[in-house]
């Protein structure tokens, strides 16, 4: 459990906190949200003992294990898997204490060591730090790299795999989505569900948060107020509390306009002194509440372009991937690019080592110009944009994605086969690695004009000023910008062109959850064509009309919504784990008999007894976990209630002994639905 109780933080001269008085159960799952600057990374920083708080105490049990993502990682020569092996700091010295002792011959020492090994689950720890970084994105090769061979963002994966890797009773994630692509996204947020400690998570992607969290904190205000629930049910519980504040408001207002009326012509008669000194006691004891002040939504818009034509680019039976020609950067290796998209650089990681292709292994029909070789990442490739389409790109980690829209730019042209542009198409394209182009030095004004040289400055500025660049701030440089203006002006530069297509590439990264808003409004009114790869579910949802997946080298629709992309890459890693146990355990092959008519028959009863015993038993889980969940619902509610805690000791521990209890048996309970669901399903 930790406390707050009239804390303050501080950072300089700025109050940022004051008066918080606040309990967190272990266990919970607390999601801190809130405008930028509102507190949210100090907080964190004072329950790391990086900042003191500025008054009041702040209680956390002792021995706390905590783990959280280090902002930077240094060019380290360690092994990737070693370095997120690193994130278990007593295992780490344990390993070297067996080491010593091993150089020295003292076997006592030796034995003791092993023992501590075996005790810290020490012998497979490198197997689950390779499923970390599996699920985080990185393929089985990446695993021996060096960390100086990764780039800053896949390096940012490889400190929340050490956070992960490190036994914890507290984890603090602070935007651990951001450089993510949406595999691992759903990868972390089934992870973290099963985490069964007490984490605290900033996040701007609100799908992530309803996903994962049980509680959430907003800091408002120098304020901190607690609700239950996810997102989705703080949104709705402050709206109502909003409304009702609003209409407490009005109502005591009306009251107090009626009682200083009274007074005012009253107060100087003798015969209704009485009455009016009554009024003005009563006067003086209204609350005062305060009317709900409107924050008013940021909001832009993509103009409208010039012209739509109805069929805007084609790709016919064509090959994508990297011609021989098209080298990688210089002092980069394959699958580490320092500038590049993260998608782009899985991608490459993923084709590392293939084999160079030549004029025989091209698709029949679409032959390599002679000499040529590269090396293919998607074939039979046949993909058209026509006016009004509303495109989401799906697809695995490193399957594509980022070559397809690469391809439908420009940037790579085609290994084999045809790309059509219509004449009139002007694209808009924002890539993983535009944020990062933009000219050091440079005001918002100074990019502007280099794309219209000859434009008045009045009405660049008028523009800017739609943007949130209004004032002086469209004279100062972008060095000062915190990484969501960056990518905020990054979209006005290509929204000043008037884009009939847009390719968005992950636009989400750095962007704030009221940003996030704007730009899924703003994307929702677009009258152009578009086509997006993001991590951001709500985005996809609110802006994409239909979705074509990336898988398997191959680009073909997608028949459903995210639920169900989501269930088929539950589905896709099951089967490769059967196969990777079925390759593991492969025997000879032996001959076996056909079945007889009556046999099949036998089995077939027997396969339809046991479905039907597994979906008895998936309704009893069902109808127990809802049981669970309204007795959490209401435990939480006491513990959350600070009347609680007024009263015995033993009554609280009982509280809190129920609840962990009550979550061990949903979590054990939710593990053995997924795995009878599979089987169903399979």
């Amino acid at each position: 459990m930790i406390s707050f109780r009239h804390f303050a933080l501080r950072r300089g001269s700025r109050l940022l906190l004051s008066d918080i008085d606040l309990v967190i159960q272990s266990g919970w799952r607390l999601g801190v949200i809130g405008r930028n600057g509102c507190g949210k990374s100090s907080l964190f920083a004072a329950l790391q003992g990086k900042l003191e708080g500025d008054a009041g105490e702040l209680d956390m049990p002792a021995r706390l294990r905590l783990a959280s993502v280090e902002q930077e990682t240094p060019a380290l020569p360690d092994l990737a898997i070693d370095y997120v092996l690193g994130g278990d700091e007593e295992l780490a010295v344990v390993l070297r204490e067996e080491a010593d002792a091993q150089e020295r011959g003292d076997t006592e020492a030796m034995a003791r060591a092993h023992h501590r090994i075996e005790e810290l689950h020490g012998y497979d720890a490198r197997a689950r730090a390779g499923r970390l970084m599996h699920g985080l994105g990185f393929a089985p090769e990446t695993h021996e790299r060096t960390v100086r061979e990764f780039s800053g963002g896949w390096r940012g994966r490889l400190n929340l795999a050490r956070a992960l890797m490190c036994p914890s009773d507290l984890l603090l994630l602070d935007e651990p989505t951001n450089h993510l692509d949406l595999d691992a996204v759903l990868w972390l947020e089934e992870w973290l569900r099963r985490y069964q400690g007490t984490l605290l998570i900033i996040s701007h992607d609100r799908e992530f948060l309803d996903g994962v969290i049980t509680h959430t904190l907003h800091l408002n205000d120098g304020k901190a107020k607690l609700y239950t629930g996810n997102y989705s049910a703080f949104e709705r519980l402050r709206a109502e509390q909003l409304r009702q504040q609003q209409i407490s408001h009005e109502r005591e207002q009306a009251e107090r306009a009626h009682l200083q009326s009274f007074v005012d012509r009253f107060k100087a008669k003798a015969s209704k002194a009485k009455q009016a000194q009554s009024r003005m006691k009563r006067l003086e004891k209204l609350a005062g509440t305060e009317a709900v002040r409107a924050e008013r939504p940021f909001s832009f818009q993509f103009a409208v372009p010039g012209r739509l034509p109805d069929s805007m680019t084609q790709l016919e039976d064509m090959v994508a991937g990297y011609p021989a020609l098209h080298p990688f950067p210089p002092g980069e290796r394959a699958g580490v690019r320092e500038h590049a998209g993260q998608e782009a650089a899985s991608e490459r990681a993923s084709i590392e080592g293939w084999a160079s292709l030549g004029p025989s292994s091209a698709p029949s029909g679409h032959l390599l110009p002679a000499g040529e070789k590269g090396v293919v990442v998607l074939r039979d490739v046949r993909f058209s944009i026509e006016a009004g389409d509303r495109i989401g790109l799906l697809g695995p980690n490193g399957a594509g994605k980022s070559t397809l829209v690469k391809t439908l730019v420009g940037e790579l042209e085609p290994l084999a086969g045809v790309r059509k542009v219509h004449k009139d198409l002007k694209i808009g394209y924002f890539a993983q690695h535009t944020v990062e182009s933009l000219r050091a030095g440079a005001s918002a004004l100074d990019h502007l004009q280099d794309k219209a040289p000859g434009v008045a400055v009045q009405a660049m500025r008028d523009f800017l000023g739609t943007w949130n660049f209004a004032g002086d701030r469209a004279f100062e440089s972008v060095d000062g910008f915190s990484g969501g203006e960056r990518a905020r002006l990054a979209l006005a530069l290509i929204a000043w062109d008037k884009p009939n297509l847009l390719l968005l590439d992950e636009p989400t990264n750095h962007l704030d959850l009221d940003m996030r808003e704007a730009l899924a409004d703003a994307l929702a009114d677009y009258d152009g064509a578009l086509v997006l790869v993001s991590h951001d579910r709500h985005l996809l949802g609110m802006v994409c009309d239909s979705f074509w997946r990336v898988a398997d080298g191959m680009v073909e629709s997608f028949d459903g919504d995210l639920d169900d992309y989501a269930k088929w890459l539950r589905s896709r890693g099951a089967a490769s784990k059967k196969a990777a146990k079925a390759g593991a355990a492969a025997k000879p092959v032996v001959v076996v008999p056909l079945e007889s008519a009556e046999e099949r028959r036998r089995n077939a009863t027997v396969q339809r007894e046991q479905d039907k015993t597994s979906r008895q038993r998936v309704k009893r889980i069902e109808t127990r976990t809802a049981s669970i969940d309204s007795e959490l619902a209401a435990l939480e509610a006491q513990l959350a209630d600070p009347a609680t805690y007024h009263g015995s000791t033993s009554e609280m521990m009982r509280l809190g002994q129920r609840q962990a209890e009550l979550r061990r048996e949903k979590e054990a309970l939710e593990a053995e639905w997924l795995e009878l669901y599979e089987r169903l399903e399979a």
